[in-house]
């Protein structure tokens, strides 16, 4: 289905780039859905906050070859957000994956003009770009606390989010979304007398 140009159609938007990343594909009344089926759906998640946050004033095209690498970065990423949500170990090719991406970029530090510190990314060709910043970030997210990248608790849902809660116990891509959605369900159950469990 086409997306409008230039509006989002995704539910869940804004979590670190490597989980918008795996955000671009959801499942909605309609069935499962794919941003980037499409380079219309490319340029729309370019022009995100998560990615211009990443990537600054750098503009990537919309082509056939920048698609054909964010796919490969995704399919990586969502063998390795599997693992991270503690449902399997990471699988050494999944790993080998998301290498391979990471391979196509570096950063280089240089002492610049002033005397201070700069750092610039490079890639082998610009068509990298978005998959190797998410990769990249993956590597962030991971260094810092990977127990806090997370599946939604709806077996239905394929969303993922990074858990910056205090106590860390988010459970649900959106409160308004599947939060509700399990809450009404509870709340059905508890009515008819067809759940299990009790009410507290």
């Amino acid at each position: 289905m086409p997306h409008p140009t230039g509006a989002d159609p995704r539910p869940l938007i804004g979590e670190p780039l490597a989980l918008d990343l795996l955000n671009t594909r959801w499942i909605d009344a309609e069935g499962p859905r794919d941003l980037l089926e499409s380079e219309q759906g490319l340029a729309i998640w370019l022009n995100s906050d998560p990615v211009r946050e990443h990537t600054g004033p750098t503009a990537f095209a919309a082509d056939l070859d920048t698609l054909d690498r964010l796919l490969e970065a995704r399919t990586a990423l969502e063998a390795l957000a599997a693992a991270a949500g503690g449902q399997d170990p990471a699988t050494p090719a999944a790993m080998a994956a998301l290498n391979e991406v990471l391979s196509h970029g570096r950063i280089r530090r240089t002492l610049g003009a002033d005397g201070l510190p700069e750092s610039a990314v490079e890639v082998d060709d610009p068509s990298w770009g978005p998959a190797w910043y998410a990769a990249e970030d993956w590597l962030r997210l991971v260094a810092d606390r990977p127990d806090r990248i997370r599946p939604c608790a709806n077996d239905a849902c394929v969303l993922h989010f990074y858990d910056i809660s205090k106590n860390g116990t988010r459970r649900w891509c959106s409160m308004a979304g599947c939060g509700n959605r399990a809450k009404a369900q509870r709340h059905y159950a508890r009515r008819t007398g067809s759940g299990t469990g009790t009410c507290t």
